[in-house]
């Protein structure tokens, strides 16, 4: 299938590409940008005139539900889900049912995914036995069957001798860990940030505390190991500023922010609306202005929708109880587009933390339109607004904080490896 397509706002942050340039597409790779190569015939052309062609969207972190928790969601309808929101690659973390602690689950996992042909899944492995904190995987064993890195999903490490010894093993090899921050003793039944809002309404409050002490921890044994670490959603301003510090001093440290936490607040959380019941928990205002401003000074390395489906039924229970997570694959583009828009960030450097840095830190081919790159496209109108709810969302959960708000950023064509997967 040979593709062209025209007039279209060519965005590529890797390459410092913000131009009108046609780009021409055969045997699903990219073969030239701007100038139409000798011989070309085009099977298809689309015309992308007031339209902005970008590298497909990564996602650094997006829960399918499958295995184990089909009745949440599937991977046809979160990968349908995907591509919808033009992301073309996307990281899942191993908190599945059975877990993803052994080659043949993460071999599975990714043969299903890959006849769906949509977004291509990239698995994080277990980092210890069944998440338990006391034994650690065979690392090496999942990373020949497919894992990009490990990760203990939402559940802290109490033994930091553990912690420790799978920074070393990681080290070793060159593995990345992806680690969310929290102290679990700290944040233990808890269902909402420490603050007033929690408070007023009675709930169990996780303070800010418990992301800094389990993050000096992580910064400490990685300074001493070497082990390159991603710390995933981050949420606090003084998280921010430790990351910022161990930067300074040269440890091997990226870090992502929820795409949630870069608009709502504890505020957001109203009457009890358990769709604001997430994890980490919505923060302060401070909060979520110091990580606008990590992001925009680097500091932050990428955005991430923090995709989490829950069913209706888990929702609907007392806010304390309800179900944890909320949609957000196909909510990824517009809400870093609304950041970009009320920071007065440019559209480069807003395409670059949900493409090129979240590959980069994967470390994964896409995340650019360099010519030979595999054509994975998003093509997107970024001034068109939708209205997000249950009906226009194609993830199985349909529970999110933004239902019923109108977001600009409306994706019209993704590609996957030269083909069109998605078409509105």
């Amino acid at each position: 299938m040979k593709i062209h397509i025209k007039n279209g706002r060519v965005i590529d942050p890797k390459n410092n590409i913000d131009s009108k340039l046609d780009i021409f597409i055969a045997a699903g790779k990219i073969v030239s940008m701007g100038s139409m190569p000798d011989g070309f015939i085009a099977n298809q052309t689309i015309d992308a005139t007031d339209l902005v062609v970008c590298p497909g969207l990564v996602d650094l972190s997006a829960r399918l539900r499958e295995p184990g928790d089909e009745y949440k969601a599937s991977l046809t309808s979160e990968l349908k889900a995907a591509v919808a929101g033009g992301v073309t690659s996307l990281a899942c973390p191993p908190d599945t049912d059975p877990i993803l602690d052994e080659p043949g689950l993460v071999e599975m996992l990714k043969h299903r995914a890959k006849q769906h042909g949509l977004a291509h899944v990239y698995p994080l492995g277990a980092m210890t036995r069944q998440l338990q904190g006391q034994a650690l995987a065979e690392m090496s064993e999942l990373y020949a069957a497919g894992c990009v890195g490990f990760s203990q999903a939402n559940v802290a490490i109490t033994d930091t001798q553990v912690l420790w010894r799978a920074m070393q093993y990681a080290a070793t090899f060159g593995f990345t860990l992806f680690l969310h921050a929290e102290e679990p003793f700290l944040a233990a039944n808890g269902v909402a940030h420490d603050g007033e809002v929690a408070t007023r309404l009675g709930l169990k409050g996780i303070p800010s505390a418990a992301e800094a002490l389990a993050l000096a921890s992580l910064l400490r044994i990685a300074q001493e190991t070497g082990a390159k670490v991603h710390v995933s959603r981050l949420s606090t301003a003084e998280g921010v500023a430790m990351i910022r510090t161990a930067k300074a001093q040269g440890l091997n440290i990226s870090c992502d922010v929820s795409a949630n936490q870069l608009h709502l607040t504890e505020h957001d959380i109203g009457y009890f609306d358990s769709n604001c019941h997430l994890k980490p928990p919505l923060r302060t205002q401070r909060d979520k202005d110091a990580l606008s401003a990590g992001l925009k000074d680097g500091t932050i390395d990428a955005i991430c929708s923090d995709h989490t489906p829950v069913d209706d039924d888990a929702k609907m229970a007392p806010f304390a109880e309800a179900g944890v997570g909320a949609t957000g694959l196909e909510l990824l583009l517009p809400l870093t587009l609304k950041w970009a828009a009320q920071e007065k960030a440019s559209l480069l450097q807003a395409i670059h933390f949900i493409t090129s840095a979240s590959a980069q830190i994967l470390g994964i081919p896409p995340g650019d339109l360099s010519p030979g790159s595999h054509a994975d496209l998003c093509i997107f109108n970024p001034d068109e607004y939708w209205k997000i709810s249950p009906g226009t969302l194609r993830s199985q959960g349909k529970n999110t904080p933004f239902n019923g708000l109108e977001l600009a950023g409306k994706n019209k064509f993704t590609l996957v490896n030269g083909q069109i997967v998605y078409q509105s």
